[in-house]
């Protein structure tokens, strides 16, 4: 059977096309039954909203309060912890400002980048790739949990600036072989392995067909490619 852990090493764009065009159904559906539409409707502002506000600033940076409602969404996606909410929120405006500034602009240098947004106050490694994941999706990718499960060879998972740099190294390799004709980032790669990993999760019959579109490629999509990751770009 075709999963999430076999997902990653497919080297078939088709494939990963499937469960791209998947997502909002897979999140529809996890909404269901505990408070209905909210992970929809933030999950629809971080992905097509927030990066448009991003783009559209003469230099790219988040507010405070794209900050919190970042860290809403993040929260109502994968683990609650309201700690944290508290913390973010308790940032200043210049604060975040500034800091989210001079974290994009040190791009693509992304561990400079991480370490920036990581001296916000509730804000670690896997809240600050949300952040670049919004202004620079092509660059970078969002460090859930779903995704990292995904990944051959990153397990133990580490809430760390240097797994992440592991994960993104792995995600950057695979978006550039899947890229074949087709515009894939790491972001998109993210949304694919939550999307697949939830539906597996939950039981969800929204991917069944992806069965049988991988059935020509199941051997070259069943065994986990050891091959070390390259290195992130930095300067």
């Amino acid at each position: 059977m075709f999963t999430m852990s076999t997902l990653f090493v497919c080297e078939d764009p088709s494939t990963w096309r499937t469960v791209y065009d998947k997502y909002w159904d897979v999140v529809e559906a996890k909404t269901k039954g505990k408070k209905p539409g909210k992970l929809l409707s933030l999950d629809k502002w971080y992905q097509e909203e927030l990066p448009t506000l991003i783009s559209s600033r003469p230099e790219k940076h988040v507010t405070q309060t794209e900050l919190v409602k970042l860290m809403e969404w993040k929260l109502t996606r994968g683990k609650f912890r309201p700690r944290l909410q508290q913390l973010v929120a308790s940032n200043s405006v210049d604060t975040v400002e500034k800091c989210s500034r001079k974290a994009f602009s040190l791009l693509p240098d992304v561990q400079a980048s991480i370490s920036e947004l990581s001296t916000l106050k509730g804000v670690g490694p896997a809240t600050a790739s949300a952040v670049l994941a919004a202004g620079a999706p092509e660059q970078t990718a969002f460090m859930s949990d779903e995704a990292m499960e995904s990944v051959p060879g990153l397990k133990p998972i580490q809430y760390t600036a240097k797994h992440y740099a592991l994960y993104l190294g792995k995600m950057v390799e695979r978006t550039e072989k899947l890229n074949k004709g087709e515009e894939w980032t790491p972001h998109r790669l993210e949304l694919c392995l939550w999307a697949m990993t939830i539906a597996e999760q939950q039981r969800l019959p929204l991917l069944k067909d992806v069965d049988v579109k991988t059935s020509s490629v199941a051997d070259e999509c069943s065994d986990a490619d050891q091959r070390p990751a390259k290195k992130l770009k930095t300067r």
